[in-house]
């Protein structure tokens, strides 16, 4: 369980349930939340910022499939971003919302980067927050594509995620500022590993996207036709996604404003909730 306040429905996508949390005033200005890869989960990512926006705001979030507590990606499908691009129209149109903000960390970032991108119609607001999607190297460079390609060593490294907290700790500490992490934080991503299916989604949709030459999704050449205004939000301390790489996107889209976060790395929903929840909401009271 994702353990937020929230009302809960399952929305089907072809055949896949999709889970949706709600919460905020009816006549909130609709903001939608879409958590990244990995451990993550609507639970995880979001559960700071989701109760305090919603104090003002009307305030949705999802469990992508395969993730949380939506269902498995179709063994059928290939889970990279075009698949979830069509998840997330899918369930717009189901809420039928219109003039949303979209606020994607990491993985969907990217995901609500390409939605905006190809399909404008419905979003008036775009948040980027240390988003995939901006640049086309992989992180790590030959020895990270090694590691996605190899057989059984993403499988081996849920394995032991799987089997010990001490593991799953430092694969967070890996991403975000050691001194951003409590234990609170630990045991959301411990739930999440403990999942059955914990981990499918996102190693099927690491070897869809990362290739030899580079990633398959890298919408950097596209910052110029961005069609809403947008705000890029990085962690300084990002090991994964480099700073340089929101930077270079917030000086090339049309509209976009630039917020970076001192002592964070690539989780500043969870590092910093409070000045991500501060920033975000002044941002989106300037009209």
């Amino acid at each position: 369980m994702s353990e937020l306040d929230a009302t809960t429905r399952d929305i089907s996508v072809d055949g896949t349930d999709v889970r949706v949390y709600v919460a905020g005033p009816d006549e909130g200005r609709p903001i939608l939340l879409l958590h990244g890869g990995g451990m993550d989960a609507t639970g995880v990512s979001w559960k700071k910022a989701f109760p305090a926006l919603s104090e003002t705001h009307r305030v949705y979030a999802l469990d992508w499939p395969g993730y949380g507590d939506s269902d498995p990606v179709p063994e059928t499908k290939t889970p990279h971003v075009d698949y979830y691009v069509d998840v997330l129209g899918a369930v717009l149109s189901e809420l039928e919302l219109l003039e949303v903000t979209l606020v994607g960390i990491s993985k969907g970032g990217g995901i609500a980067l390409g939605y905006t991108l190809d399909r404008p119609a419905r979003v008036s607001r775009l948040c980027l927050v240390d988003s995939y999607g901006l640049g086309g190297e992989v992180p790590g460079g030959k020895l990270g594509a090694a590691y996605v390609k190899a057989p059984k060593l993403l499988e081996a490294t849920w394995w032991a995620m799987k089997r010990s907290r001490r593991v799953t700790r430092a694969s967070i500490e890996n991403l975000v500022n050691p001194a951003n992490l409590d234990e609170e934080f630990v045991d959301d991503a411990v739930r999440e590993v403990q999942r059955p299916n914990a981990g499918d989604a996102y190693r099927r949709f690491q070897r869809a996207e990362v290739g030899w030459r580079g990633l398959r999704t890298n919408y950097a050449d596209r910052m110029s036709e961005l069609p809403v205004p947008t705000l890029f939000v990085h962690g300084e301390d990002d090991d994964l996604i480099p700073l340089e790489q929101s930077k270079a996107a917030a000086d090339a889209a049309p509209v976009a404003d630039l917020f970076t976060l001192a002592d964070c790395g690539h989780w500043p929903p969870r590092e910093h909730p409070e000045a991500f929840v501060a920033r975000l909401d002044a941002w989106l009271q300037r009209g």
